[in-house]
């Protein structure tokens, strides 16, 4: 079991804070996923139609996490939040990339709904996850970059593990040890809001969407809430 928990500091700071932990288990990503197939197509198709965007800077789901990112030092329009540069980058190709089934699913809850999304492979994370300021001492391997070591700068926001970061920039760039395979049999999906009062139903509309996504496709799933209210929970 691991525990994901928002720092008290990180909850201080950002008191309207949402995240939707949702864990699958016995994760069959091999199989075909038509649904998910289906998703990004009709999104795709929306976009071709004009019947539908993926949210912009302009789009106060956005802006929220631009302010967040300027709050602890971080450019937003350098290093984007991630549903930020999803969107940015299906607007300009009318597609969005192919994956594997999971991370798929995850990235097309995510721009429809305007919301950062990210999975940690559960079996690669050591000992609990906690979100909270970097201090300066950690290490960051990006996704894709093997052989790359960053250090987060200090008062960064950061997930982590008892090993190294899982997610620079709160949601920018997830790690390469955690990433999420087709066969990754327990992976814990986020998704995230800084502004719950006004966006929480979507939070929760999309942790149900995704979990509609994943349940053909796994034994077993689970939605849990962190806020500062619920500061921890076990996946």
């Amino acid at each position: 079991m691991t525990t994901f928990r928002i720092s008290p500091a990180v909850a201080d700071a950002f008191p309207d804070t949402l995240i939707a932990v949702v864990t699958a288990t016995g994760l069959r990503g091999v199989e075909p996923w038509p649904a998910t197939a289906a998703a990004l197509e009709d999104l795709e198709v929306q976009l071709a139609d004009g019947a539908w965007q993926p949210a912009d800077e302009s789009d106060p789901r956005i802006e929220a996490w631009h302010a967040a990112y300027r709050s602890f030092g971080t450019n937003p329009r350098r290093i984007r939040p991630s549903v930020d540069a999803l969107g940015r980058r299906m607007a300009k190709k009318g597609t969005l990339p192919r994956i594997n089934p999971a991370v798929d699913s995850y990235n097309a809850v995510s721009v429809r709904h305007g919301l950062p999304a990210g999975a940690f492979a559960l079996d690669h994370v050591t000992g609990d996850v906690e979100i909270r300021y970097a201090d300066g001492s950690e290490t960051f391997t990006p996704l894709g970059e093997p052989g790359t070591v960053e250090t987060p700068k200090p008062g960064e926001i950061i997930y982590t593990d008892t090993t190294d970061v899982l997610t620079r920039h709160w949601n920018h760039r997830d790690a390469h040890r955690t990433r999420v395979t087709e066969d990754s049999p327990h992976v814990a999906f986020v998704l995230e809001t800084v502004a719950a009062t006004r966006d929480g139903h979507l939070l929760k509309t999309a942790a149900d969407d995704l979990r509609t996504l994943l349940q053909p496709h796994c034994e077993q799933s689970t939605v849990h809430f962190l806020g500062p209210a619920h500061p921890d929970t076990t996946a």
